[in-house]
């Protein structure tokens, strides 16, 4: 209960200092920065490194390609039959497709499941929500805007990431002992992701351009929040068989509202901004609301 306070103050103390103006414009952008630079590698790597390998992970690691491979056949469905814009399908793809499995997520886990389950949710992070995000989603962006990303430009960019840099080293690093004094800091600065992640995110909250938008928006937002981890429940719990704590997390982390990053992506490609800008200010809010939901319902599992 502490950490979701913590989480939920962060969250509306960003949203007051923005309507405040006690703060620079460009603070979303350097919060974001040392999430991506220091706390989720630092926090990654201590948390990777402690994790036990077991093959029940790999749904944590399919989850984000079989949610977007699932959105993408949804919106592009959807779009024929509603006569929707190319870019408004490519926004829906890369918001509805994408989960805010760092920014979100992590937090949100450590605040229901515990700061032992944010190694299930890393791996859900990197190896699922960045990987699509850096290939399936550049592709897709550059589909609906005539643009090709080299191959080159996609791998460079994976590799270069400071996150998957850290994923690299913990698991190179799992035979070696860390040292009690290595351990306290990285829990330090991976303490830093919450707080940090969730003041920005209330920062950046928009709240406009509903009118017109209103069914393109709970289009995408009932295919993220519902239907999305419904149907991965379906396939991995009602088909597979998959049972307990990674199950649970990994379907957590699918329910995540509209990533953020995949958000930039979209409107760095000129898809629908106005939709793009309501897909976070009302998916990010709204998800504080079912996200409880379905940790009640995944207790089952």
């Amino acid at each position: 209960m502490d950490n979701l306070i913590l989480l939920i103050s962060c969250f509306v103390l960003g949203i007051l200092l923005r309507r405040a103006g006690r703060m620079p414009e460009n603070t979303p952008a350097v919060l974001n920065s040392f999430v991506i630079n220091v706390s989720l590698p630092a926090l990654t790597l201590l948390t990777l490194h402690q994790l036990h390998p077991q093959a029940a992970l790999l749904y944590a690691a399919l989850m984000a390609w079989l949610l977007f491979g699932l959105g993408a056949a949804f919106f592009y469905v959807m779009g024929k039959r509603l006569g929707l814009p190319g870019k408004t399908v490519g926004a829906l793809m890369l918001t509805g497709g994408l989960g805010n499995t760092s920014f979100v997520g992590l937090p949100m886990i450590e605040a229901y499941y515990g700061h032992q389950a944010l190694g299930i949710g890393i791996i859900a992070d990197q190896l699922g929500s960045f990987l699509v995000l850096a290939t399936l989603g550049l592709l897709v962006a550059g589909y609906y805007t005539a643009e090709r990303p080299s191959i080159g430009a996609i791998a460079k960019k994976i590799l270069l990431f400071p996150p998957f840099m850290a994923l690299l080293a913990a698991v190179a690093l799992m035979p070696v002992a860390f040292p009690p004094w290595l351990e306290s800091v990285l829990h330090r600065l991976g303490g830093t992701l919450a707080p940090l992640a969730l003041l920005s995110v209330g920062y950046q909250l928009r709240l406009g351009h509903l009118a017109g938008n209103s069914r393109n928006l709970a289009l995408g937002l009932v295919f993220k929040l519902v239907i999305g981890p419904a149907l991965l429940l379906l396939l991995f719990a009602g088909v597979l068989g998959a049972r307990g704590e990674v199950l649970r997390v990994t379907l957590f982390e699918a329910a995540m509202a509209p990533m953020i990053t995949g958000a930039i992506v979209a409107l760095e490609h000129d898809l629908d901004p106005p939709l793009v800008g309501l897909m976070l200010g009302v998916g990010i809010p709204l998800s504080f609301l079912t996200l409880p939901v379905w940790w009640y319902l995944l207790r089952g599992f």
